[in-house]
């Protein structure tokens, strides 16, 4: 599972008046990939948090906006794993319409403790879940 593919509508609150999707919710959508990637892996945030101690927050992003999305467009957002270090994952993240590329993002993850928000390693279990996907 690399290469994790989730469906997502975009709805007139995510757009502007115009009914472009506002270049913002682009973030959010990803994070919501991000989220259930996480969750098919076996591991819910809330979880993460509570029985781990850790949360994964963004360390770096960088996007290229390539055409825009429209109020009631149905997107893919294609979240492909990279790496993983000691502390941090990290994703190429796109958005499709069909085949048409809108968006593509690199983003960085830090794993940061919960209790006083400084970086820590990721732990086992997560790790463990995350290996087979390493090349």
């Amino acid at each position: 599972m690399s290469q994790f593919n989730w469906p997502l509508r975009v709805y007139y609150e995510d757009t502007d008046s115009g009914g472009v999707v506002y270049h913002s919710n682009y973030l959010n959508f990803m994070e919501r990939a991000r989220t259930e990637w996480l969750r098919a892996l076996g591991f819910e945030q809330t979880s993460l948090k509570s029985d781990l101690g850790i949360m994964f927050v963004v360390h770096s992003i960088s996007i290229a906006y390539k055409s825009p999305a429209c109020f009631n467009d149905l997107l893919e957002i294609r979240t492909h794993f990279l790496k993983m270090g000691h502390g941090s994952i990290e994703f190429i993240q796109k958005i499709y319409r069909d085949d048409q590329l809108l968006i593509e993002a690199n983003v960085k993850l830090a794993c940061v403790d919960t209790a006083i928000f400084k970086p820590v390693g990721i732990p086992k279990v997560i790790k463990q879940a995350i290996k087979p996907m390493e090349q």
